[in-house]
């Protein structure tokens, strides 16, 4: 075992701490997170890479079988859950709101590069995570039709088309190059290599979360109160429809992969669609994507035991 192996396996035991550092450091150093965010782009691509890289081309693409829960959890998290929102809100008298175009966005965006290592970390199958997040990307130029329509604060479809478009090819990219690696070099990889891997996905987002908390510092300590008002909406938003999907499909027969569908239902990719709204309304929504990577990156720990299953293992 090389050094290198070593240190990532040791990483992997110590993920969660991990998290809480990126969480703290990007709090505490908002010149380094300001700094980062230009390289956020190639820091998502190499944490695909890595979580391509960990799961393999077999598991990732799933059987046949696979396909129809896969399309329709999509349909469900990207198409059905916004629209259901947008009539439920407008229906109060909240469609305008900050909150009600944030939760919105949110529920319209595809799965985040980061869900299968976060579904690592609790423990069970990343595969159906990752099928989730490709297939979601793919369809997210059809399914945000309908909220865009319902909705026309969340941006133009030419804009949030493109960037979707952009996203598909860097998920097509980093994980193309992942299998090709994993076909030629790592075959069947030992126990201690897939580790090892686990602990470069868990430095890798703790790496990247410095660069989306650049507006939370500020907030702390010059807004502590609209601060935790944006936590606390992203925390219920997030870890709220975690538990509502897991425990749907407690008793069903996806229970085993219950993890990997409730943590994409709650970890969106929020980001992708702010080159598609106006001016205007980025700046509440700059806190919301902060506070948001909170109860995120806290999913291993808080989550943990409601993703308990008796095959799974930490990690």
């Amino acid at each position: 075992m090389t050094p290198a192996i070593g240190l990532f396996a040791w990483l992997a035991g110590h993920a969660r701490a991990l998290l809480i550092a990126g969480l703290v450091a990007g709090v505490a150093l908002p010149g380094l997170a300001l700094a980062m965010k230009p390289w956020l782009p190639e820091l998502v691509a190499g944490l695909l890479f890595i979580a391509a890289l960990r799961i393999g081309p077999r598991q990732a693409l799933g059987a046949v079988r696979d396909l129809p829960a896969t399309l329709g959890f999509t349909l469900l998290h990207q198409l059905l859950m916004p629209v259901a929102a947008i009539l439920l809100l407008a229906a109060g008298g909240w469609m305008h709101s900050p909150v009600a175009v944030a939760l919105v966005l949110m529920l319209s965006a595809s799965p985040i590069s980061g869900g299968p290592n976060l579904t690592i970390m609790t423990g069970n199958d990343p595969a159906p995570a990752l099928r989730l997040l490709i297939l979601g990307t793919a369809l997210l130029p059809l399914t945000v039709l309908a909220p865009l329509w319902l909705l026309p604060e969340l941006g133009s479809a030419d804009q949030v088309f493109a960037a979707a478009g952009r996203l598909l090819g860097v998920i097509a990219i980093a994980t193309g190059a992942a299998f090709l690696v994993r076909g030629l070099l790592l075959p069947r990889p030992e126990p201690r290599t897939v580790q090892a891997l686990d602990g470069a996905s868990a430095l890798g987002m703790a790496v990247i979360v410095i660069g989306l908390m650049s507006a939370v510092g500020a907030a702390i300590t010059g807004e502590p109160l609209r601060f935790l008002y944006w936590l606390a909406v992203a925390g219920i938003a997030n870890l709220g429809l975690q538990a509502v999907m897991a425990l749907a499909l407690r008793k069903t027969p996806m229970t085993r992969d219950r993890a990997a569908y409730a943590i994409v239902a709650g970890n969106r990719n929020i980001a992708l669609f702010l080159i598609a709204l106006p001016p205007e309304t980025t700046d509440p929504l700059l806190l919301f994507i902060g506070c948001y990577q909170i109860p995120m990156y806290l999913t291993p720990i808080l989550m943990r035991r409601l993703y308990a299953t008796p095959t799974a293992s930490g990690g």
